[in-house]
Order: C-alpha cells, then sequence, then structure tokens
C-alpha cells in the first residue's frame, strides 16, 4: 500500500487495557485513521468499550472483524501467545496490521508473521513505540551526533518488588510460561533491548541465564545476559522481578562521555561528557503510542519508513529467546 486514498479504517481484536488510553485513542486522534470496529470475546465488554469510545461497531468473533470489507486495516492487541494466528488471519485478508508487542512468544513465529506479509507485499507494523517517542529520539540524536564520542558499552539494570497480584497465585498471562516463557522479562525487557538494537544496530551474539527464584508461577522471573552488536559495541543486562525496590537504569559509555536514562521512569535524561554535565526532561504524549501511529501513517502515505516492522521485532524476539533458552 504506497497511499492512503481515503480514511483509513481499522479494527481492533482485543481491545484490553493497552489500548485504554495507550493506543486507542491514537488511532482516533491521527489524521486519516478512524477505528470502525473492535473485537472482544465478552459480548458486554466490548460493547461497553464500543460505546465508551464512540466505536461503530464490535464483535465477539475476529473472523468477522478481519473480514469485514469497512475494515481496512487490524490492530492485534491480544496476549502474545495468540499474535501468529491472528496476523496470519490478516496477511491473508490483504489487510495492513499492527501486532503489539512482543510480537510473539518466540522468533520461529515471529518470523512466520514477518514472512507472511512480505509474501503479499502487506505492511505490518509492531508495537515497539519507544522507537518513536521524543524522549528516546533524543539519546539517538546525541548517539548518531557523537555528542558522547564512540559507543563503546550499554548496561540495564531493572527490577522490581514482587506485587500482591504475584503472592496471591492470582492468574496473570504475563506470567503463565505458556504465554511469556520470560514472564515480565518478555513484557518489559522487550522494550528496552528493542531500543538499543534502535540505538545501536542488530545484535550479532547474545548468551544469557534465567531461572525462577521465586516459585509462585511458572514462568521465569530472574535473568541476566551480555551481548555484542554487530558494531562492535558490548551490552550487559540485568532483570529481577522479585527484589526489595524498583530500579530502572539504563547507561551508555563513549569515549567521550556518558548517557544515563530509564527506559520507563520519567527521570531525565542525563548527558556527561566534557562541557559538563545536563539534564534534559521531555514528557510523553497523553496517548503514549501516538507518534508510532502517527508514523504509521506517514509510511502508509509513502513519506517516510516507519522503525518497528515485524523483521525488527523478531530480532528482538531472537535475543530475548537466546537469553531464556527458548528454543529456536
Amino acid at each position: 500500500m504506497n497511499e492512503i486514498t481515503k480514511t483509513l479504517r481499522w479494527g481492533i481484536i482485543g481491545c484490553g487495557n493497552v489500548t485504554e488510553l495507550k493506543s486507542g485513542p491514537a488511532y482516533q486522534k491521527t489524521a486519516g485513521f478512524t477505528i470502525e470496529a473492535v473485537m472482544r470475546r465478552d459480548p458486554q465488554k466490548v460493547a461497553d468499550y464500543a460505546k465508551r469510545h464512540s466505536i461503530p461497531k464490535y464483535y465477539t468473533d475476529a473472523d468477522t472483524l478481519i473480514n469485514d470489507p469497512e475494515i481496512d486495516a487490524v490492530y492485534i492487541a491480544t496476549p502474545p501467545d495468540t499474535h501468529k494466528y491472528y496476523g496470519l488471519k490478516v496477511a491473508e485478508a490483504g489487510k495492513p496490521c499492527c501486532i503489539e508487542k512482543p510480537l510473539a512468544p518466540n522468533y520461529q513465529d515471529c518470523l512466520a508473521i514477518a514472512e507472511a506479509f512480505e509474501t503479499k507485499n502487506i505492511p505490518v507494523f509492531v508495537a515497539y513505540y519507544r522507537r518513536t517517542l521524543p524522549r528516546f529520539e533524543q539519546i539517538k540524536k546525541w548517539i548518531d551526533s557523537k555528542a558522547i564520542g564512540d559507543v563503546r558499552h550499554i548496561r540495564w539494570h531493572l527490577s522490581k518488588p514482587t506485587s500482591d497480584q504475584d503472592r496471591s497465585g492470582e492468574y496473570n498471562w504475563r506470567t503463565d510460561i505458556k504465554i511469556a516463557t520470560g514472564g515480565y522479562f518478555d513484557d518489559l525487557a522487550s522494550h528496552g533491548l528493542d531500543l538499543f538494537i534502535h540505538y545501536l544496530g542488530p545484535i550479532k551474539e547474545v548468551s544469557g541465564v534465567s531461572l525462577n527464584q521465586q516459585g509462585l508461577y511458572s514462568s521465569k522471573d530472574a535473568c541476566a545476559a551480555h551481548w555484542i552488536h554487530e558494531s562492535g559495541v558490548t551490552g550487559s543486562g540485568s532483570w529481577n522481578f522479585g527484589s526489595f525496590e524498583r530500579e530502572d537504569i539504563v547507561e551508555i559509555y563513549g569515549s567521550k562521555g556518558k548517557i544515563k536514562f530509564s527506559v520507563f521512569e520519567n527521570d531525565p535524561l542525563i548527558l556527561r561528557n566534557a562541557t559538563g554535565e545536563s539534564a534534559h526532561n521531555i514528557t510523553h504524549p497523553e496517548n503514549i503510542q501516538l507518534h508510532h501511529v502517527e508514523q504509521m501513517r506517514e509510511h502508509l502515505l509513502g513519506n517516510s519508513k516507519h522503525p518497528s516492522n515485524a523483521f525488527t521485532a523478531a530480532h528482538t524476539s531472537w535475543v530475548m529467546d537466546q537469553i531464556i533458552g527458548n528454543p529456536l
């Protein structure tokens, strides 16, 4: 699809929490986009969502939405274990698609999705929206302009205390090993690793360790890794989801300076080099996926290339598989 000749009518499969504020309204605020239909298996919840967001149609069957002739494109916002199932159906229907992250629970499923859309020459985007946020694009500008010289190493530590939900034993798909082998690592670390690849290029070697330290759920809850980007930059990371306090620190070390920031917190971006140290506060939009969705439109118009697609997302999943030991 090289251009948009009319308003692009989107349908959403899975209208859960992520679509309430983070993503759904972004489609409604983007010029040339509308949301015409939503799908959720629960008839009362989908009807309520459609009413609250002023969406004309709603379904409890995904196939009906995908094959609706009045739906031009589909946003898949379900848990990752169903992304391949729905994604292949959307590709077969010949419609552009955006899929939530992570693209799928493992690299092979990600690759199957990417190749299905490539075969049909249909755009498919993945909601690694940090690639488009001004806060994180500022860091990329510093790296590209060599504000810290040549990048040598990047390291990230992310930890958080055990939640009440974790201790309760209440079901949570994010910690179900059948859906997310790495648990919160899959859900959260994927954002940072994908961002690092955006900054520093593909990763050529990676190794890691992972385990379940707490025994509260089936997924892994502790991971550590080191890697090398094709550019020669080294990297290391540690993620623990049963720690005393929440901590989210990324440090990028260069030959002439250093950048420090958080992936999830709104702490200032810190740049330190020969000219001194400076702190920069860049706020997110109300709907955090707005820039991501706006850049999807620009891609479809042929004005620019979107930075997050199925093949870039598949590479991120390959890296994660190496860390948590998913079979290829």
